[in-house]
């Protein structure tokens, strides 16, 4: 095995890890954050689009967000996917403001919160052994073609497993954070 086909199984379980920290960003913590509303598509002029290009998102307060709609004709669709997200959050329309604030947390919710944070954690190391399984299995592959030999099969194969061993503790340490931040009261 290459070196570049390293790098390719390195750059694809870096790609699980970034996913589960879009996944987290989502995640409600009881602090207002902008990436809470950034996943958000808004219907707009016909098409979906993602809620930053028809507004600009602040957080002049702990527990508040801004979303500064440049068309004010826009609001009501900004209004409407912010409430129909899922999220909890209820938004004031106030002009061409409109006001997000972010309700306290039960602790129903946040234990709710962190079952859910704990499947995007499992979702993440599933796909980093995906991508563990790929390179074992060219591996196989390339002894059996006989391109490479068992040692050097049993040297990537130690690489292959360092790397996944890495990634999924990046993983579990991101979990226990966000764990934390939802938990802390």
């Amino acid at each position: 095995m290459s070196d570049p086909n390293l790098r390719d199984l390195k750059r694809r379980m870096d790609g699980a890890l970034e996913a589960l920290t879009k996944e987290f960003a989502g995640l409600r913590t009881g602090r207002a954050s902008t990436s809470l509303l950034e996943p958000l598509t808004v219907e707009a002029y016909g098409a979906t689009v993602p809620i930053n290009q028809v507004a600009s998102i602040s957080v002049p307060e702990p527990r508040m967000v801004s979303v500064q709609v440049w068309d004010k004709s826009m609001t009501s669709a900004v209004e409407r996917a912010i409430r129909e997200s899922g999220l909890g959050l209820n938004p004031i329309n106030d002009g061409q403001m409109v006001r997000v604030p972010i309700p306290p947390l039960s602790e129903e919710r946040r234990v709710e919160l962190t079952k859910i944070a704990g499947k995007y954690a499992e979702q993440a190391r599933v796909a980093v052994r995906n991508v563990r399984r790929d390179g074992m299995d060219d591996l196989k592959r390339r002894e059996k073609d006989g391109e490479i030999s068992q040692d050097e099969h049993h040297l990537w194969n130690d690489e292959i497993q360092s790397l996944t061993d890495k990634h999924i503790k990046s993983i579990d340490e991101a979990l226990a954070q966000k764990e934390e931040e939802i938990l802390h009261v």
